[in-house]
């Protein structure tokens, strides 16, 4: 008789090696990292989004190196008291890698990067439990899709769907239409997953990513600085693990 499935035994230490390797590696190069650059920034992302991370690491590949990881690993990899610390100061950055932040490492010049950072934003579609940017009432009429240029109805076969996120809507003449207004979502309250797929199918960007710098160590002095105005909201950030371990794969 063929041995049942259900009953077969997985071996789970093959993983558990492959993620202490990975850990390891990861301390090793920021170490590798932080002996290298002059700068490592501390900073926090803003309704993160792993596509647009990748972006800033292709903008920056010729003059810096970014990791954004498990920060248990990060802050041991710097270290949290001055005996540990990889280099002289670096415990001061280390203490304060909490929550979903990143290490950034450049030679380039302070003012540079603030400049940089603070023009670098980038438009996206909203997630459920986002608060709402802005008020928005569908019209009387057929179903709009903002995206295309001019804005164009929605097919009739995208009615039963739009009918499941909550709009009551008919046919007329082939077009998903309202007979009457529709309060889609409300400035400053918490979106739902179906107002979240009503704005990405009707083409609103309610958030922003973009990166908020925190601190700065300096590899000349050992002193850190913290960077002041540019710290995310608590509002805007996205505690998702899900995106933060892809985004620390692609590293």
């Amino acid at each position: 008789m063929p041995r049942s499935k259900r009953s077969k035994l997985i071996s789970l230490t093959k993983v558990s090696k492959k993620t202490k390797e990975h850990k390891n590696a990861m301390m090793n190069e920021l170490q590798v990292n932080a002996d290298k650059w002059r700068y490592c920034w501390l900073f926090e992302v803003g309704s993160m989004r792993n596509s647009h991370l990748k972006t800033v690491r292709k903008l920056w590949k010729d003059s810096a190196r970014m990791f954004f990881g498990r920060g248990a690993v990060m802050a041991k990899a710097l270290g949290t008291t001055a005996e540990e610390e990889h280099r002289t100061g670096l415990s001061k950055l280390a203490t304060q890698i909490k929550g979903q932040v990143g290490l950034f490492f450049t030679d380039t010049e302070p003012q540079e990067v603030i400049e940089w950072f603070a023009d670098f934003q980038q438009p996206d579609f909203a997630r459920a439990g986002n608060k709402a940017s802005r008020t928005v009432i569908l019209p009387i009429g057929p179903v709009m899709r903002q995206h295309s240029d001019p804005p164009e109805p929605f097919p009739h076969n995208e009615d039963p769907q739009l009918r499941k996120l909550g709009l009551t809507t008919t046919m007329n003449r082939g077009v998903p239409t309202l007979t009457s207004s529709h309060k889609l979502c409300e400035k400053g309250k918490i979106l739902t997953s179906e107002q979240a797929q009503l704005l990405k199918l009707i083409g609103l960007k309610m958030v922003t990513f973009r990166v908020g710098l925190l601190a700065r160590w300096d590899s000349t002095t050992g002193e850190v600085v913290q960077i002041e105005g540019t710290a995310i909201p608590a509002d805007e950030k996205d505690e998702n693990e899900d995106e933060k371990d892809a985004a620390e794969m692609s590293e």
